[in-house]
């Protein structure tokens, strides 16, 4: 009947349900759990046959009413019902008790502010003695104290009651009625010790009050078995969940342990999720099984696998990365497809915060490269680079170990880009052939760059690896003697190449061959040491001169970063596209006319800015933007022939404060500009304070020189933006 229309057998169960005969009831309540809803209009026509038959003199009828306001009571019927089930809750009858038990639980699950309703009878259904009802009444204590922190208070005090039953479950003798697989009925135990981690949770008084039971638990059990495995499983986790004693926790541990050792794999993969959790907190407990954690690396199974690399990775410790890295570059050169990736990715992370040396690090990145180089992160490569760059006596060493894996396999991308790197880097060291370290080996010029030209030719290189190729070639033109020529044939092919980013490098490799032959040798020299993530770094994806400073950030000293040439110095779309000037307002115009001088201490606002001296004679300030109350004005301060320093003043004149206030400056690309830290972003209103902003500029043209400002602020709960172009700087 799934999925079809069932409207025809509504009002057939309703009319059966009211039926006095049990046997016609007990059909009209089964099809009404299988073929209603709660949103069904017939399941309203059912309450008050329910309300009738939940105080019906025969207990089946009632046991039917119950199942059904469980199955598919809504809230109005719950709400309706729930008194009534209150008082079967406190009823003599045994069976009735246990299924009014868990109707309360749907109840309170539809309808949470019952849950106060039902508390006083849950807790005395505790001192029954059928199992039925503990277990009813123990789900039902649960839900109540997930939903509402005060009644996990209240029932806080139960916690001896529930210890001495437990008590009484671990050691009772055999009973038939309850025994599975020789454990005394398992599923009541699993109850109350989940029971117990909830109310132990951040308790002390409480955990105490268990710590005992527990040990017991965790001793008596037997785990030879599924049954008994699931109790000890419920155990571990209460023990590791509540504030329980050092000793007892260890206990929890060496239980995931001989987990760890079951033939079913299910009961593997669950003690090292466990495991997985704590390591953090019990980290040396858990390194005793690190054996057979690894060991686990070896399973056929792929969900066993992952669990056992991410718990290996875990357990990596500066005492024991060696011997761990060993069994984890064992697993890689094995592991499938799916989790080469992830393994070579936890293995960096591993070696970079317990690398016992350089050498080692250097070692393992290799092998991992060598192993597993097309799964490998894109940040590998230049990582692994600054790690070479900043091991200089390691230099030689490295070198010609990336060249004799370039000599055997050039089919893994990231391995060939670091090796021609270093091959550009530190050709001549290569070519000396007096490392220590290894074996010594004689290499050729023509040896090294016939390894970098099958490189270029290969197929199997990306464009990105024949890039790294192409400037390692070129690289080495100032770094041997005899075969400039060579390199100089090699970088004019590349001048055509259907690439677009090779060809426009081999086209500025020919320049250099060319016109700026005098500079090569400067511009091809040894790339100074990689400091990670340093201030103004961009990776090479800066689009232009662009900077923007927060007021949150520390005021630093005025540093001009290098930037592409061919790259329009344009990141806010400012200077892009027209060729509309935007035009500066009437009293703009007028300033320029009248061009007031500021007073001596029209900087003294800036006291974090730059300390250099204020000039004898302060520089001219002239308006360059006025509307809206927010004026900007503007001096210069010639420090070269092709250095200045521009100083813009905002100042607010209107009624309201103004906050997250910035600049944005964009100027040509033949112009470099650094912007120093603004002195604030937040302007009081009738200019009671300004806003200082500090611009550097070098230019080599004075006739390309202008630059257009983004002014941005927040004022009355709206934001605001505008621009304006400078075309004229006084004193230039």
């Amino acid at each position: 009947m799934l999925g079809y229309p069932a409207h025809f057998g509504q009002m057939e169960c309703v009319r059966m349900i009211a039926s006095p005969r049990y046997s016609e009831k007990r059909v009209g309540y089964l099809g009404a759990m299988m073929l209603l809803d709660e949103k069904q209009d017939a399941s309203l026509l059912i309450t008050n046959s329910i309300k009738n038959d939940l105080s019906h003199s025969n207990q089946y009828v009632q046991s039917l009413a119950l199942c059904t306001l469980a199955c598919m009571g809504s809230a109005e019927m719950c709400r309706d019902l729930a008194p009534e089930i209150d008082r079967l809750l406190r009823a003599s009858n045994s069976y009735i008790k246990k299924k009014a038990a868990l109707c309360a639980v749907h109840i309170v699950r539809k309808v949470h502010e019952l849950g106060e309703l039902f508390a006083p009878a849950a807790r005395t259904l505790l001192t029954e003695k059928n199992h039925g009802v503990l277990h009813g009444a123990v789900v039902l204590i649960i839900e109540l104290c997930e939903r509402n922190p005060e009644t996990l208070e209240r029932f806080r005090k139960t916690v001896p009651d529930l210890v001495q039953i437990m008590k009484g479950l671990v050691l009772s003798g055999y009973s038939p009625e309850h025994d599975v697989a020789g454990i005394s009925d398992p599923f009541l135990q699993v109850r109350i010790l989940r029971l117990l981690r909830i109310l132990g949770h951040n308790n002390e008084g409480a955990s105490d009050a268990m710590n005992d039971l527990l040990a017991q638990v965790a001793t008596n059990t037997d785990s030879t078995k599924t049954v008994g495995n699931a109790v000890l499983y419920e155990t571990v986790l209460t023990v590791l969940d509540i504030k329980s004693e050092s000793g007892l926790r260890v206990l929890a541990v060496n239980i995931l342990g001989r987990f760890l050792l079951n033939n079913d794999r299910n009961i593997r993969y669950i003690a090292m999720t466990s495991l997985q959790k704590i390591v953090g907190t019990d980290h040396n407990a858990v390194q005793r099984h690190r054996g057979t954690i690894v060991d686990c690396l070896k399973d056929q199974d792929a969900s066993v696998k992952r669990r056992a690399l991410e718990l290996s990775l875990a357990l990596v410790s500066a005492t024991n990365v060696r011997s761990m890295m060993k069994e984890l570059l064992i697993f890689l050169s094995s592991c499938p497809q799916e989790l080469k990736s992830h393994a070579a990715s936890g293995i960096f992370n591993a070696a970079e915060r317990y690398a016992p040396s350089q050498r080692w690090h250097i070692d393992t990145i290799l092998h991992v490269l060598t192993t597993a180089g097309g799964d490998v992160r894109d940040e590998t490569v230049p990582n692994l680079i600054q790690l070479i760059t900043n091991a200089s006596e390691l230099h030689c060493y490295t070198v010609h170990k990336l060249y004799r894996a370039l000599l055997l396999d050039i089919s893994t991308q990231s391995l060939v880009q670091v090796a021609c790197w270093c091959i550009g880097e530190y050709g001549d060291l290569l070519l000396r052939g007096e490392c220590q370290e290894t074996e010594p080996v004689q290499v050729t010029e023509d040896d090294v760059l016939d390894a970098l030209e099958t490189v270029l030719q290969s197929h199997m290189s990306s464009p990105a690896t024949r890039g790294f190729a192409l400037t390692a070639t070129m690289k080495l033109s100032t770094r041997i003697t005899d075969n400039v020529d060579r390199i100089r044939s090699v970088v004019s092919i590349y001048g055509s190449c259907i690439d677009v980013e090779l060809q426009q490098r081999a086209v500025e490799y020919n320049a250099l061959f060319k016109k700026y032959d005098h500079m090569r040798a400067a511009v091809l020299e040894r790339m100074p040491v990689i400091e990670k993530n340093s201030p103004g770094h961009t990776n090479g994806e800066s689009m232009g001169e662009v900077k923007e400073n927060q007021a949150s950030k520390k005021p630093a000293e005025p540093k001009l970063l290098p930037q592409p040439a061919n790259q329009v110095c344009d990141l806010l779309g400012l200077l892009g596209g027209s060729e509309e000037t935007l035009q500066p307002s009437p009293s703009t115009a007028l300033g320029l006319l009248t061009n007031t001088p500021s007073t001596a201490g029209g900087n003294l606002l800036d006291l974090l800015g730059d300390l250099e001296p204020e000039p004898l004679t302060p520089a001219p300030l002239v308006p360059v933007y006025d509307k809206d109350g927010v004026a900007l004005t503007l001096s210069c301060e010639k420090q070269s022939d092709t250095a200045m320093t521009v100083t813009l003043i905002a100042s607010n004149s209107t009624d309201s404060d103004i906050s997250s206030f910035t600049l944005q400056a964009a100027v040509p690309k033949s112009v470099k500009l650094n912007m120093n830290a603004p002195s604030g972003d937040f302007l009081p209103a009738r200019g009671a304070a300004k806003v200082t902003q500090m611009v550097v500029l070098n230019y080599q043209n004075k006739v390309n020189l202008k630059m257009k400002i983004r002014i941005s602020y927040s004022s009355r709960g709206s934001t605001f933006q505008d621009t304006v172009q400078i075309d004229t700087f006084p004193g230039l």
